[in-house]
């Protein structure tokens, strides 16, 4: 069981600069670890299982910062945010935090810490050269693709060479469930926020057996993504095919079987929820990986 934290009284040490070298961010780190040890009466607790590192596109910014609150105390470890401004002149900009959480039954505090990189100019082309020196040791690599990761770019197969798991969410993408095909699932665990939302939806459906094995048409109202997952799954796991009748909307909002309306989940986890559940998986997820790439010729 995770501890209890107390954000309440959350303890924060902060340090920005422009034009910066990834020297000058490490040495900055272990500066503000030691200040929020002094503030806090004592040296803080590092329980990071891993580093979550997240690509986040200028478009992506907004959302990924309001996923990402209130993340540093559910999965305290240490956060890199890679901030890509291509147009830029060549340079990084940096902003670094530690956030130490108290225990709330104990005297000692859990430490977060996140670092914030504005890739400016050609420093967004090469992004591993900056991040490898600020992994922590030892620990898996999280990685969150916002947006579409155009698979074949140097910068996307840098950050996937590095990390351990990838993180994407179809929903996002243009062009699934084509798309599906260039999952680096021989390089990489890949895990799909659109995936992780059709949970509940699975759930009503594998209630359904034996009656779901007759099963020749999926009505389903949703994204793109999340439909196509949903009759993948089915395809993978019946082991012959199906029709998919597929209504846009902007949620996941109904799914019927040969006409039959399967019962609405009442679950409605928030973004920060849905991310915070794939930072808890370590493993690959050979479900998802069989029903998407069952999914790419829907």
């Amino acid at each position: 069981m995770a501890p209890a934290l107390s954000v309440t009284h959350a303890h924060k040490e902060e340090w920005s600069g422009e034009d910066v070298a990834v020297e000058d961010v490490t040495a900055t780190l272990c500066r503000l670890r030691e200040e929020s040890a002094h503030e806090t009466e004592g040296p803080d607790l590092r329980t990071s299982v891993m580093t979550h590192l997240a690509w986040v596109p200028a478009e992506w910014e907004e959302a990924a910062v309001e996923t990402l609150a209130g993340l540093e105390e559910r999965h305290p470890s240490r956060g890199i945010l890679l901030f890509p401004e291509p147009e830029a002149a060549d340079g990084i900009d940096a902003k670094v935090s530690v956030i130490a959480f108290p225990l709330r039954e104990h005297r000692r505090h859990i430490a977060a810490e996140v670092i914030e990189l504005r890739l400016r100019g050609r420093m967004s082309e090469a992004p591993a050269s900056i991040v490898n020196p600020l992994l922590v040791p030892a620990l898996p690599v999280f990685l969150r693709w916002r947006g579409r990761p155009q698979f074949g770019e140097q910068k996307v197969e840098q950050l996937v060479e590095v990390c351990d798991r990838l993180i994407v969410d179809s929903r996002e993408w243009p062009d699934v469930p084509k798309a599906y095909a260039e999952l680096p699932l021989d390089r990489a665990a890949c895990s799909d926020i659109a995936w992780r939302r059709t949970e509940p939806w699975r759930r009503c459906l594998a209630r359904l057996w034996p009656g779901i094995a007759e099963l020749r048409t999926l009505r389903v109202e949703g994204p793109v993504a999340e439909a196509s997952l949903l009759a993948g799954w089915l395809r993978s796991r019946l082991e012959r095919d199906l029709e998919l009748e597929h209504v846009a909307a902007d949620e996941l909002a109904a799914v019927d079987v040969d006409g039959d309306a399967c019962p609405v989940p009442k679950e409605r986890p928030t973004s920060s929820e849905l991310l915070s559940a794939e930072l808890d998986e370590f493993s690959r997820d050979r479900v998802y990986e069989a029903a998407a790439l069952a999914a790419v010729t829907f």
